[in-house]
């Protein structure tokens, strides 16, 4: 099986390599659009801000080839958040492959950006097979996908929001996988058993 990392400059890529590794998996890091069309599962990663990502990604023309793909897609924080239509960070226009808006928290009612552990519930969906109710994972965010119909996960900060989403062969994830610890690795492993 081959797993593809797409390799851009935002991409949180070592880590998400890492926690790979720990699971037993070895992933190929690229931005070939051949590699990345002919592999099993692609991983979409993202840290950093919206509009100079999404500058990354067309300057190699990857804006196109991930909206085209037909196999499982993981895509991780800001990853997740270039796979919605609009972002409110600088104005952005993004993937739209989820027909969904991406919206600042209100930093009037909490400390934006949420940084730290936060719990996940009402979870559905193969990617999260056998993960508890209310399992902690690693978020830094200032952004949020807010509740629509492909939430697979919710997390309560300032209001309910999506913290996972899942439309097709798309699938995203708010937090950090890669740096929450078991039940990350759970859903890695869970996206890479994926048919």
């Amino acid at each position: 099986m081959k797993i593809v990392i797409i390799k851009y400059n935002a991409g949180n890529i070592q880590s998400v390599l890492y926690a790979l590794e720990r699971i037993g998996v070895q992933a190929v890091v690229t931005d070939n659009h051949e590699e990345i069309i002919a592999a099993d599962k692609v991983i979409f990663p993202g840290v950093g801000e919206a509009s100079s990502a999404i500058n990354s990604l067309k300057e190699n023309n990857l804006d196109q080839i991930i909206k085209s793909l037909k196999q499982p897609v993981l895509g991780i924080c800001v990853g997740m958040q270039l796979l919605c239509k609009y972002s409110e960070e600088n104005d952005t226009q993004c993937l739209a492959v989820f027909d969904e808006p991406v919206k600042k928290f209100d930093s009037t009612v909490f400390k934006v950006p949420q940084i730290g552990w936060n719990n996940i519930y009402d979870l559905h969906s193969p990617l999260m097979k056998d993960i508890p109710e209310n399992s902690y994972c690693y978020f830094v965010h200032s952004y949020y996908v807010p509740m629509n119909e492909h939430a697979i996960a919710t997390t309560d900060y300032v209001q309910p929001y999506a913290s996972a989403i899942h439309k097709n062969n798309f699938y995203g994830v708010q937090f950090h996988a890669e740096k929450s610890a078991a039940v990350g690795e759970k859903i890695l492993k869970n996206f890479i058993e994926i048919i």
